[in-house]
């Protein structure tokens, strides 16, 4: 609650969400129950909560789902109840139907909710003394799901409704920050000739980050996709500038192909270590800790990426990206002067050099991309 009142986050919209959640439980509990003075009243504040969600997108599919179940899961009871009765083998023809019926797939993670409606409308069935009771109490569970959903869908709607665009640019930043804090030590590592096994098994590792930091972002970009859809909030002048997000998926198209091949480089360098005892080609590798540095740079500044300074920052990253393609070239330089002996496949030093390459094509698209975008 400290960090919820302190700064936006993860808590912040977790408080947020209770909070909504309280707020469409309370009235749909007392239409239920003092208002209709329902057998089950329970199901209208479980249905509002139940519904609730972050984004108002998911609230709708996710309600939509929820009353298909609960619809499925009581015409299943209705269909088996007037025909057999409420007897125990009626409710074994009703679990096995409702539970076959709940692995369908279209219902998503609503799935479970039929055989649960089933249950309890069977429950409630079996109380009533009379088919016409019986067809009112199981018409009142849909009615009070109804009740419930559309509280939860409105409340969600009107206070606060979640407008994620930042996702897409917090994921690109951790992704970023991941990748220069690899591309550090490993500068260092070269720079110094300190390239020990451990070392290589943790530039392995953080490699192995990195890649999961894509996963990340990849969420980040789909939570502020699925943000705008049914979004009264998206009509505001002040969020106008930040709904599309195709510099988003391009950038981290670019940066995932780098991810890639930043991993297959740290494999490189711990093969590297694996056959080479020496450090005959120093100059070399001194210019790729160069290289790596001049990477780092233009990692640094997608890690602070904004929106509202998009231009000024990919004009800084095309620069330092020439500055790359400069140290790119000095590498390569080295490697011919030192003979280095690229063609002798037992050996990493070819690998490495065509990975430098790929590398920097990556960094380029990745720039390139996000000035085209902040020039549109």
């Amino acid at each position: 609650m400290a960090r919820a009142c302190g700064t936006p986050g993860h808590e912040r919209d977790t408080a947020l969400l209770i909070g909504k959640c309280v707020l469409a439980a309370t009235p749909a509990w007392w239409i239920a129950h003092a208002l209709l003075d329902a057998t089950s009243p329970a199901f209208a504040p479980f249905s509002a909560v139940l519904t609730m969600n972050v984004t108002i997108h998911r609230s709708v599919w996710q309600t939509l789902r929820y009353i298909a179940a609960v619809i499925v899961g009581v015409a299943v009871q209705a269909a088996i109840g007037f025909t057999a009765g409420p007897d125990l083998f009626a409710f074994v023809v009703v679990a096995a139907v409702a539970l076959t019926l709940g692995q369908w797939p279209a219902l998503g993670e609503q799935r479970s909710q039929v055989a649960t409606a089933a249950f309890f409308a069977f429950s409630t069935y079996a109380t009533a003394t009379t088919n016409t009771d019986r067809a009112l109490q199981l018409g009142q569970i849909i009615l009070l799901v109804l009740i419930g959903c559309g509280i939860g869908l409105v409340v969600n709607l009107c206070i606060a409704p979640p407008l994620r665009y930042r996702s897409a640019e917090q994921g690109l930043h951790t992704l970023a920050a991941e990748m220069a804090s690899l591309l550090d030590d490993m500068a260092d590592g070269l720079g110094s000739g300190d390239v020990d096994a451990e070392r290589a098994e943790q530039w392995r590792t953080a490699g192995e980050r990195v890649q999961s930091a894509v996963g990340q972002a990849r969420a980040g970009l789909s939570a502020a996709e699925n943000s705008l859809p049914f979004n009264p909030r998206r009509l505001l002048p002040a969020h106008r500038g930040y709904l599309t997000f195709d510099r988003y998926r391009n950038a981290l198209d670019a940066l995932e192909r780098a991810v890639y091949q930043l991993g297959s480089l740290t494999r490189s360098l711990g093969r590297w270590r694996e056959t080479e005892n020496t450090y005959t080609y120093a100059p070399v590798l001194e210019a790729y800790a160069d290289f790596a540095l001049r990477l780092r740079d233009i990692a640094h500044v997608i890690a602070e990426l904004d929106s509202d300074t998009l231009a000024e920052q990919a004009e800084e990253m095309c620069r330092l990206a020439n500055v790359a393609q400069e140290a790119l070239q000095t590498v390569l330089n080295a490697a011919g002067d030192q003979e280095l002996p690229l063609a002798d496949s037992s050996r990493p030093y070819g690998v490495l050099v065509v990975e430098a390459s790929r590398l920097m094509e990556e960094f380029q698209n990745t720039c390139d991309v996000l000035q085209e975008t902040a020039e549109d």
